[in-house]
């Protein structure tokens, strides 16, 4: 029987299915190190491959993962097309070993992406609310006890040191 931090994906967090924690021993699959998940493969809908996981952005200010960073294409890393996934769009299947995108090779296909030489500013909202529309994830920083808007317009919670967002740059 499959098991799941949340089979439906409502609270927000990644969906594990497999029987990856009945068998486990030390860390995984509930924490894991990003390292060991970097070069996972992700299936799509379909059935077909995708592509492999290069990076895991965090957005450190809260401490969330934001994206999985997929290499689609290429060969040995040479004109790969990188694309940014929401998290929130990935399910970890242990017994396969593998990441599931919950969209079609098609969709993967016409993704907006980018190279290894030109990343997008991730921060950007308008970027990433793009981004989680087209996977029709909910943006990350909605989910949870806090606003992450909240969190950044009140002085009590910023970190010394950060600029608001009402504040001159200089």
């Amino acid at each position: 029987m499959p098991i799941s931090t949340d089979p439906l994906g409502s609270k927000g967090e990644t969906r594990i299915i497999g029987k990856g924690t009945e068998t486990a021993e030390g860390p995984g699959p509930y924490v894991m190190a990003a390292s060991t998940l970097e070069g996972d493969k992700v299936m799509c809908s379909d059935g077909k491959e995708a592509g492999k996981i290069k990076e895991i952005m965090l957005d450190v200010y809260t401490g969330r993962i934001a994206y999985a960073v997929m290499s689609v294409g290429g060969f040995l890393g040479i004109g790969d097309k990188l694309l940014a996934l929401p998290w929130k769009a990935l399910t970890l299947d242990t017994d396969r070993k593998c990441f599931q995108l919950s969209v079609s090779s098609e969709a993967v296909k016409n993704a907006p992406g980018f190279d290894k030489d030109h990343w997008p500013a991730m921060a950007d909202v308008a970027w990433a609310s793009e981004l989680h529309e087209y996977y029709s994830t909910a943006p990350y920083w909605s989910s949870g006890a806090r606003d992450l808007d909240t969190e950044l317009d009140s002085d009590l919670d910023m970190p010394s040191g950060t600029v608001r967002r009402d504040e001159p740059h200089h």
